[in-house]
């Protein structure tokens, strides 16, 4: 049996409730929102596991996704997890029950380094992290209103800034720029254009 099977069998056997598959030469562990944190703690200290690192969080916006996963859960928060006992890799999504505001418990408390990469969640998709010590924005600014990696955001965006030489200052005002396609023009094997 190779390492990943062993490692999708375990986790299939410690997780029964979860939905366990094989994504790009790695497991993909997917569980419910609300199970995050004791899921996250066994991972990292059950001795058939020991992913002691967390590489990366990320947020999904699934509202445009042809097959509905989880009872049609709009978001999943992705955890990155990293064994180097084991040298293995292992994806955990966790989907968030609300679709209108989307909450789940900060995993800071199983790897503090979770801190930044929930923040950024927060600020580009409006994941909100429950018992997070410093929730705020981090790439946007402070008056920024809306969640830019939201696939309803207009890719135009709501607002422009520009320097107001009358007023010396940086200025906030509506888009300027005109609505546009933004279907890409592809040429397939006879040559032919899309769009």
């Amino acid at each position: 049996m190779s390492d990943l099977n062993k490692l999708i069998s375990n986790l299939k056997s410690t997780f029964p409730q979860a939905v366990v598959n094989k994504q790009f030469d790695e497991a993909t562990l997917s569980i419910y929102g609300n199970e995050i944190i004791k899921t996250l703690k066994k991972l990292k200290t059950g001795s058939q596991f020991k992913f002691l690192q967390l590489i990366d969080i990320a947020a999904v916006d699934y509202s445009q996704y042809p097959q509905k996963l989880f009872d049609n859960n709009r978001y999943a928060v992705v955890y990155h997890l990293l064994s180097i006992k084991n040298n293995q890799r292992l994806r955990v999504r966790a989907f968030v029950e609300d679709n209108n505001f989307p909450v789940i418990e900060t995993a800071t408390t199983v790897y503090a380094n979770a801190d930044w990469y929930e923040r950024e969640a927060f600020d580009l998709f409006g994941v909100m992290f429950l018992n997070h010590p410093d929730l705020r924005r981090i790439l946007t600014d402070y008056g920024f209103i809306g969640h830019p990696f939201r696939k309803d955001f207009p890719m135009i965006g709501n607002v422009e800034m520009r320097y107001d030489p009358e007023q010396k200052r940086v200025i906030y005002q509506p888009v300027t720029i005109e609505s546009r396609n933004n279907v890409p023009r592809v040429i397939d094997e006879e040559g032919f254009r899309n769009g």
